[in-house]
Protein backbone atom coordinates (compact mmCIF):
# COMPACT_ATOMS: atom_id res chain seq x y z
CA UNK A 1 0.00 0.00 0.00
CA UNK A 2 1.44 3.32 -0.95
CA UNK A 3 2.26 6.03 2.14
CA UNK A 4 0.07 8.33 0.90
CA UNK A 5 -2.98 5.60 1.05
CA UNK A 6 -1.87 4.49 4.27
CA UNK A 7 -1.88 7.80 5.82
CA UNK A 8 -5.30 8.92 4.57
CA UNK A 9 -7.09 5.47 6.36
CA UNK A 10 -5.17 6.65 9.13
CA UNK A 11 -6.72 10.45 8.80
CA UNK A 12 -10.35 8.89 8.26
CA UNK A 13 -9.75 6.72 11.42
CA UNK A 14 -8.77 9.48 13.21
CA UNK A 15 -11.62 11.50 11.58
CA UNK A 16 -14.30 9.00 12.61
CA UNK A 17 -12.91 9.02 16.44
CA UNK A 18 -13.11 12.20 16.80
CA UNK A 19 -17.02 12.34 15.66
CA UNK A 20 -17.62 9.79 18.09
CA UNK A 21 -15.20 11.71 20.95
CA UNK A 22 -17.91 15.00 20.26
CA UNK A 23 -20.83 13.22 20.48
CA UNK A 24 -20.07 11.33 23.60
CA UNK A 25 -18.94 14.70 25.20
CA UNK A 26 -22.26 16.38 23.96
CA UNK A 27 -24.22 13.21 25.35
CA UNK A 28 -22.52 13.79 28.62
CA UNK A 29 -22.82 17.38 28.69
CA UNK A 30 -26.65 17.04 28.62
CA UNK A 31 -26.65 14.71 30.79
CA UNK A 32 -24.58 16.27 33.71
CA UNK A 33 -26.76 19.56 32.60
CA UNK A 34 -29.96 17.06 33.70
CA UNK A 35 -28.19 16.07 37.06
CA UNK A 36 -27.56 19.72 37.58
CA UNK A 37 -31.37 20.69 37.52
CA UNK A 38 -32.30 17.50 39.68
CA UNK A 39 -30.15 18.19 42.03
CA UNK A 40 -30.94 22.35 42.44
CA UNK A 41 -34.39 20.79 42.71
CA UNK A 42 -33.92 18.72 45.83
CA UNK A 43 -32.13 21.14 47.58
CA UNK A 44 -35.44 23.81 46.74
CA UNK A 45 -37.27 20.70 48.12
CA UNK A 46 -35.14 20.61 50.81
CA UNK A 47 -35.57 23.79 52.14
CA UNK A 48 -39.07 24.20 51.84
CA UNK A 49 -39.60 21.00 54.18
CA UNK A 50 -37.63 22.57 56.08
CA UNK A 51 -39.29 25.51 56.76
CA UNK A 52 -42.89 23.57 56.91
CA UNK A 53 -41.18 21.38 59.97
CA UNK A 54 -39.94 24.91 61.38
CA UNK A 55 -43.08 25.87 60.97
CA UNK A 56 -44.93 23.03 62.74
CA UNK A 57 -42.78 23.06 65.63
CA UNK A 58 -43.32 26.70 66.54
CA UNK A 59 -46.99 26.64 65.65
CA UNK A 60 -46.93 23.37 68.37
CA UNK A 61 -45.43 25.11 70.82
CA UNK A 62 -42.70 22.34 70.77
CA UNK A 63 -39.41 22.59 72.93
CA UNK A 64 -36.18 21.41 72.03
CA UNK A 65 -36.21 18.49 74.80
CA UNK A 66 -39.11 16.16 74.30
CA UNK A 67 -40.81 14.96 77.84
CA UNK A 68 -40.31 11.31 78.97
CA UNK A 69 -43.50 8.88 77.90
CA UNK A 70 -45.89 8.48 79.92
CA UNK A 71 -44.74 5.25 81.89
CA UNK A 72 -41.89 6.86 83.57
Amino acid sequence: MPINQTLIEKLNELEMKLCFQEDLLNSLNDLIAKQDQDIRNLWAANKLMKQNMDEMKVGSGASGEEAPPPHY
